[in-house]
C-alpha cells in the first residue's frame, strides 16, 4: 500500500485543508510509491500566517542566538550522517539515480548543514568612522519569510542548500518541493525538529507549480523567493514577484559547452565529456551537452564516446551495479524522447543503447545514452535544453571559433574546457560568458564555491558566502556624535 505523506506545517503534520492528494511515482517501474497532500491556497496561507508569526515574533531572529542557530544546523548534519543510507535509498527510489549518486547527494546534504552551521556565527557588519562627530553602521538582517521551490534532479540537495542558507541567515523558511520527488524533502522537518528548531521557522509543503508555488510566490507575506528550474517557470516568478517587489533568485538551467582542445588529456577529456552529459540521467541543469571536439581529434573523439556510452548500464536505481537510472516522470521521457526524434532530422545518430531488458521495468522512465554526430550549434538539439542523456558533438577548428559557438546561446550557466595549456585554458575561460567555468574537469559543485549563470541561466547565486548573503538585506544606520 502506497505511503500517505502529510504536509508540515507549524510543526505538526497535516493534510491538505481540502483533503485532495496526488499520486508519487517509482520512475523505474511506473508503479505509485506514495501519495501526497495537493496543497493550494488555503494551505499556503497557513503555512505564510505560521512562518510569518515566528519571524515577527523573533523565535528564530534575534530570539535564537547565532550561535544556538549554528548548533542546530550543526547537528541536523549529525543527523543527516546518521541515517545517510535510509536516505540515499529513499533519494534513488523517488528520483531514479542510481544509489552511489544518491550516497554522494546526501553527504552533500549532510555538508550543507555543516557549512552554513558554521556560517550563522560569520554574520558581521561594518562600521565607518565619517568625521569626530559622525559614524554609520552597516547590519545585516535576515529577509524575513524565505520560500525555496526546488526541482526533482536534486531533491534533498536543491531543499537543503537552500533551506539551510536562509536559517543560518535568520530567516523562517517554507519549502516547497518538487512534486514528482517529495519523499526525502519531507524527511527534513523530521531531522530539523530533532536538531532542536522551534516550531514555525521552517515548513513543507507538497504540491504542483501552478497551485501551490505560484501562491507562494505571490503571497504578500512572503519576502524572498528561491527558485531552482525551468527558464520558463523563472520568468513566471519574476513577473509575479514584481506585484510586491519581492527579492528573487532564479537558477534556471542551461545549454553548457563542452570543449575539448587537441592537446587535451584525451582519456580524462573523453570519461569527463560523458560523464557531463550522462551523469544523473542527463538530469543536470549544467549538462555540458554542446561537446566541442577539435577537428584535430573529431573522429577519434567521436568514437570514444560511442564507446563509453555503450559501457553504461541502465536499471533500477537502488541496483548497485546500475549506472544510469530512468528519467524522473513520463512527462520527461516523452519531452527527451521528441528532442531525439527531432536531433534524427538535424544531425547524424552515432549511439543510443537499449532500454534494459527486465520486464519489471517495462514502465519505467528509461531513455538510453544518446549521441548525435556532427550537429549544428544551430540546430534546435545543440540550443534547447533537453535535460537528458543527449550528446551533441560538434566540430570546431579554433578558439575563436569554440568561443563564438559557446557564447551563441541564451544560457549561460556553465562551461568546461579540456586543455593542457593552462594560458589558453585562462583565457578560453575569460571569454566564455557562463557563470561557472571547470577546466579539466566536469560538474563539480562545492557547497563553498557560487552557483549561478549568466544571461537566462538565472539572477543572483547560490552556495558559498553568496547562498547565505542572498537570504540578508542591508540596514544603514548613522549616528550624530556631535
Amino acid at each position: 500500500m502506497a505511503e500517505a505523506l502529510q504536509n508540515s506545517i507549524d510543526g505538526k503534520w497535516v493534510d491538505a485543508a481540502d483533503g485532495e492528494r496526488f499520486d508519487v511515482f517509482d520512475p523505474a517501474t511506473g508503479e505509485v510509491i506514495a501519495t501526497a497532500p495537493n496543497s493550494k491556497q488555503a494551505d499556503v496561507d497557513r503555512a505564510v500566517a505560521a512562518a510569518r508569526r515566528a519571524f515577527d515574533e523573533g523565535t528564530w531572529w534575534p530570539g535564537t542566538s547565532a550561535r544556538e542557530r549554528g548548533r542546530i544546523l550543526l547537528r541536523a548534519s549529525a543527523i543527516i550522517r546518521r541515517d545517510h543510507e535510509r536516505l540515499a535509498q529513499m533519494e534513488s527510489l523517488d528520483s531514479g539515480k542510481p544509489i552511489g549518486d544518491a550516497r554522494e547527494d546526501i553527504a552533500e546534504v549532510a555538508f550543507m548543514f555543516e557549512y552554513y552551521g558554521g556560517w550563522a556565527t560569520k554574520i558581521d557588519g561594518d562600521v565607518h568612522h565619517l568625521s569626530q562627530d559622525a559614524m554609520f553602521m552597516v547590519w545585516k538582517e535576515p529577509m524575513g519569510v524565505a520560500v525555496g521551490i526546488t526541482p526533482w534532479n536534486y531533491p534533498m540537495m536543491m531543499g537543503s542548500q537552500k533551506a539551510a542558507a536562509a536559517l543560518a541567515a535568520g530567516c523562517t523558511f517554507i519549502l516547497k518541493p518538487p512534486e514528482q520527488t517529495p519523499l526525502t524533502c519531507l524527511e527534513l522537518p523530521k531531522i530539523l525538529e530533532e536538531a532542536g528548531l522551534p516550531a514555525g521557522v521552517f515548513h513543507v509543503l507538497t504540491g504542483f507549480g501552478e497551485t501551490a508555488g505560484a501562491p507562494l510566490v505571490a503571497h504578500p507575506g512572503v519576502d524572498k523567493v528561491s527558485f531552482t528550474g525551468s527558464r520558463e517557470v523563472g520568468k513566471l516568478i519574476m513577473k509575479s514577484g514584481a506585484d510586491t517587489l519581492k527579492r528573487v533568485t532564479l537558477e534556471l538551467g542551461g545549454k553548457s559547452p563542452n570543449i575539448v582542445f587537441a592537446d587535451a588529456d584525451f582519456d580524462a577529456a573523453v570519461e569527463g565529456s560523458c560523464n557531463g552529459v550522462f551523469w544523473n540521467q542527463g538530469e543536470i541543469c549544467s549538462a555540458g551537452t554542446r561537446v566541442f571536439v577539435d577537428r584535430a581529434i573529431y573522429d577519434d573523439a567521436l568514437n570514444a564516446f560511442v564507446e563509453r556510452s555503450a559501457a553504461i548500464k541502465l536499471g533500477e536505481g537502488r541496483d548497485e551495479s546500475t549506472t544510469m537510472g530512468p528519467l524522473v516522470s513520463r512527462e520527461q521521457l516523452e519531452r527527451v524522447e521528441r528532442y531525439i526524434e527531432i536531433g534524427q532530422r538535424e544531425a547524424r545518430l552515432a549511439a543510443q543503447g537499449e532500454k534494459p531488458a527486465d520486464p519489471r521495468l517495462s514502465g519505467g522512465y528509461f531513455v538510453p545514452p544518446t549521441v548525435f554526430a556532427d550537429v549544428d550549434n544551430r540546430a534546435t538539439i545543440a540550443r534547447e535544453e533537453i535535460f537528458g542523456p543527449v550528446m551533441s558533438v560538434i566540430p570546431f577548428g579554433s578558439v575563436e571559433d569554440v568561443v563564438a559557438m559557446s557564447n551563441d546561446n541564451e544560457y549561460g550557466l556553465a562551461a568546461a574546457i579540456w586543455t593542457r595549456d593552462i594560458k589558453k585554458a585562462l583565457n578560453t575561460a575569460r571569454a566564455i560568458r557562463a557563470g561557472i567555468v571547470w577546466i579539466n574537469d566536469t560538474q563539480p559543485a562545492p557547497t563553498e564555491m557560487p552557483w549561478g549563470g549568466y544571461k537566462q541561466s538565472g539572477v543572483g547565486r547560490e552556495l558559498g558566502k553568496e547562498g547565505v548573503e542572498d537570504f540578508l538585506e542591508k540596514k544603514s544606520v548613522y549616528l550624530n556624535l556631535g
